[in-house]
């Protein structure tokens, strides 16, 4: 027995050596792989790291802690490490739908299009992930299969409507497919979701470009000039436009600019003539801060090595001209990505009070880059002081104002800026919302209407202008304006919950089932919609269509725990008993906290229990016979009478000449009539 009581005892530490756990890893790693789906809802980062390590305390050693470790990589920047752990994760668990679609979007950043193509397709075999379609579209249009780069492309635009480059890409697809309209189209897109996105404005001006439009391509170049100053694919499309036009000055500036130095003069041919400065410099000008080493930088060009050296002999040389020479230099520094001999060039012009409102302007631009505010401020006034038409300077001033909360000011410079580009929709938006947030509802609306005059179907603006009407009781603007933004935005969940609600509140109930109807369409796989349709459905008592709706909700989430209570409710609506009591216990396991199951459930246990005392409740009372009907009314008479009512009734036989009570006559004329009829 002894020896039996031993080997039990070290049973359990036998099983541990050997490896046997019951089945606890196997089902802890597969609690685990059910968790990853919880990091896409956390709501934050810190939440994030919590799901995160719980994983991988659950399982450490499986395919849920290799995706986890591959996360982990990924935030450091160690992309290896990131695609040796997810392929780790993958070998432990080949249907591991995100680890194949995360793998994917790692091969697509290092160019090997075939595995990425490979493992992005797997991704998305489970689920829609919209930047596993971005990928994939990019992926797909390099390999020029267009037809089905166009298809994730739009998938993904579908989801990510405020990502510009999904925009573009389109654009690029429909270029290569030889549809330049549809691509112009889509570069509008771009423009509406990023309006600095000089990507599409550099794609727009090629399209005019071809079509020999000049001034129009021109005008889209100075558009990504400012929203990018540094891309030199500006500056040499620039050039080529000013040398088809047969201005030469401009077009070598450019080509400057570019860093191709085309036809370059190393006199003051290739600088604009000077103007006078506003006030004579008290000091002569220093040197820059320039020394050989930088002008052999290799990032410079040869003909932009040349050009410094020509722009400083030219400072030498014509002291008269150096201010305007300096603002040259700093364009020259600030696009070859040389910031702060940048800022030391334009400082020396801006010492010397160069006239040239630009100049002003990129210093402006430099110090709010390296994060300088105060001193972009003074930068952008200057500019705006030299020329009161500079609309850049004014853009970029009223920008800075908006951010730090100086509201007023900050409407007046884009005001200003309106006067000079009336055509900027994207502008009138921050105005108009500038006036919202200032309560200023009247002139906020009007601000929007010119938003929507300009770009009628802006999703932004119709939704916000939709918002001012509701609350200002204006229902149907409202709904007009929130239709027009769920046209454009069909996964706009807020304005469609907006929309139900004002056709709820004015009973328009074939319009709230068409939305419902097209959100669960939309969104087959969120059980909330098929929930909130059978709702709608119950209401207008189309049962079959409810049931159905509720039965998709469960299908997809077993556990919802209010689409159970409403199937229950339903059930015992259509007096299905058995099947409403299993959905009532189902809703209650699911959530115990929910009131109306267990109402239902009492309901249900007072009307169909088989006790004698459940049905005596709910039996009808007899209806009393002329007999009882008497036998109650003496009853009543015998009734003890209150002090009141003794007093009262005293009285009154006082009055009618009747003995009292108390006389031993209980008989009264009334009672005399009444035995008279009975007696007939």
């Amino acid at each position: 027995m002894k020896k039996l009581a031993s080997c039990v005892m070290f049973l359990p530490i036998l099983f541990l050596l050997c490896g046997f756990d019951f089945g606890g890893q196997k089902s802890s790693c597969s609690k685990a792989l059910s968790r990853i789906d919880s990091l896409d809802a956390a709501r934050n980062e810190v939440r994030s790291r919590q799901i995160e390590a719980e994983i991988a305390a659950l399982c450490p050693d499986g395919s849920a802690g290799h995706y986890v470790n591959a996360l982990m990589f990924e935030r450091v920047g160690n992309i290896d490490g990131a695609i040796s752990e997810y392929r780790q994760a993958l070998h432990q668990e080949p249907n591991f739908p995100r680890a194949s679609g995360n793998l994917g979007l790692l091969y697509a950043q290092q160019g090997k299009n075939n595995e990425a193509s490979v493992e992005l397709t797997r991704g998305l075999a489970a689920s829609s992930n919209a930047r596993y379609h971005k990928a994939l579209g990019r992926v797909l249009a390099d390999m020029k299969v267009y037809s089905l780069a166009l298809h994730h492309l739009t998938e993904a635009g579908n989801i990510l409507v405020r990502d510009s480059e999904i925009f573009t890409r389109l654009a690029e697809v429909r270029l290569a497919m030889g549809q330049p309209s549809l691509a112009l189209e889509e570069y509008g897109r771009a423009l509406n979701a990023n309006p600095a996105d000089d990507t599409a404005h550099i794609g727009i001006a090629a399209i005019y470009l071809k079509q020999n439009d000049l001034d129009k391509a021109l005008e889209q170049l100075k558009k990504a000039e400012m929203a990018n100053p540094q891309n030199r694919k500006t500056h040499l499309m620039m050039a080529e436009i000013y040398e088809k036009k047969g201005d030469t000055k401009l077009a070598n500036f450019e080509y400057l600019l570019s860093g191709k130095g085309k036809n370059i003069k190393a006199n003051s041919d290739a600088i604009h003539q000077p103007a006078k400065p506003l006030v004579q410099p008290s000091q002569p000008p220093a040197q820059p801060t320039i020394s050989p080493k930088q002008t052999s930088d290799p990032i410079l060009t040869k003909s932009l090595r040349e050009s410094v050296k020509s722009l400083q002999k030219t400072i030498k040389d014509s002291p008269e001209n150096a201010a305007e020479t300096y603002g040259k230099l700093g364009d020259i520094y600030r696009l070859s990505g040389k910031d702060k001999e940048a800022i030391a060039a334009y400082k020396e012009a801006e010492y010397l009070n160069t006239s040239d409102s630009n100049v002003y302007l990129n210093l402006g631009i430099l110090h709010e880059k390296q994060g300088n505010l105060d001193e972009a401020v003074v930068a952008y006034k200057d500019a705006v002081r030299v020329n009161s038409k500079n609309a850049n300077a004014r853009f970029r001033l009223a920008e800075i104002r908006n951010t730090r909360g100086f509201y007023q000011e900050a409407l007046e410079q884009y005001g200003e800026f309106l006067k000079l580009k009336p055509n900027s929709p994207d502008v009138q938006l921050k105005v108009a919302r500038l006036l919202a947030k200032k309560k200023e509802i009247a002139l906020a609306i009007g601000a929007y209407d010119s938003v929507l005059k300009s770009a009628p179907n802006n999703a932004d603006a119709n939704r916000e202008i939709a918002a001012l009407y509701r609350t200002n009781k204006l229902d149907d603007k409202a709904i007009e304006h929130y239709k027009k933004a769920l046209d454009q935005q069909k996964d706009d969940t807020e304005t469609r919950n907006a929309l139900v609600s004002l056709y709820v509140k004015h009973k328009q109930y074939d319009n709230i089932t068409a939305l419902l109807k097209e959100a669960a369409e939309l969104f087959p796989d969120d059980p909330n919609n098929h929930y909130k349709l059978g709702l709608i459905c119950e209401f207008r008592k189309s049962n079959d269509d409810a049931i159905a709706s509720y039965k998709k909700a469960i299908e997809l989430k077993p556990d919802h725990a209010r689409a159970l209570n409403a199937l229950g409710r339903l059930y015992m609506k259509t007096g299905r008993t058995i099947e409403a009591r299993e959905a009532l216990d189902a809703a209650k396991k699911a959530d115990p906290s929910l009131d109306e199951t267990t109402s239902l459930q009492n309901n249900d246990r007072d009307e169909f229990s088989p006790e004698p005392r459940g049905i005596i409740h709910h039996r009808k009372k007899p209806r009393p016979s002329r007999k009882n009907k008497a036998a109650q009314a003496k009853a009543t008479s015998r009734k003890p009478k209150s002090k009141a009512s003794k007093k009262a009734t005293n009285k009154t036989s006082k009055k009618a000449g009747a003995p009292s009570k108390n006389s031993g006559t209980p008989k009264t004329k009334s009672t005399d009539k009444t035995k008279a009829k009975k007696s007939k």
